[in-house]
């Protein structure tokens, strides 16, 4: 197999870190593997990549934090953004900060490499959420967090359990 590049991979989730970084091995990538800012920053001290994925949300620093420091190390580098935590302006953030693309989690090996390599903007039918979806999305993985708790949803969101009723009513999940 030839090999497609190498590749640094930030996330805090070791299970999703570890299994993202098997497929991409298996298909070919150099993987190098980091926890979070800290420790990206010293495999960059030492190593250049052609590729870096980053989550954005991990305990300490962002990933946010990270994307200049690994844009001034490796210019060269194509650096994506991925969260499961998405919305429009931590995109715009991210895409602002150096960021070349920016995947909402779920996401699989073969979606990661078609940004990384990618010379294109993402389609045009992968348009970023409205607001009304983003809050939705949020709400509901609260809500997961939660065991469907309503009160401690509520509670967690910073809003009444009425006012979370009202709106899980006027956002009914899509069929």
């Amino acid at each position: 197999m030839t090999e497609a590049g190498s590749l640094l991979l930030v996330d805090d989730d070791e299970v999703f870190r570890e299994r993202l970084a098997r497929a991409l091995r298996d298909r070919g990538y150099q993987v190098a593997t980091a926890a979070g800012h800290d420790e990206a920053l010293a495999v960059t001290a030492t190593e250049r990549f052609d590729f870096a994925l980053v989550d954005l949300r991990m305990p300490g620093l962002s990933g946010l934090a990270l994307i200049a420091p690994l844009r001034e190390r490796m210019p060269e580098a194509r650096l994506i953004v991925l969260t499961g935590y998405g919305s429009i302006t931590s995109a715009v953030e991210a895409l602002r900060a150096g960021a070349h693309d920016y995947l909402s989690k779920p996401v699989d090996a073969d979606q990661i490499i078609a940004a990384l390599t990618s010379d294109a903007a993402r389609p045009a039918a992968e348009a970023p959420p409205t607001l009304a979806r983003a809050e939705w999305e949020h709400i509901q993985r609260i809500l997961a967090d939660c065991n469907h708790n309503i009160s401690e949803s509520a509670r967690r969101l910073g809003i009444t359990r009425r006012t979370l009723q009202l709106k899980l009513k006027k956002y009914p999940p899509r069929s």
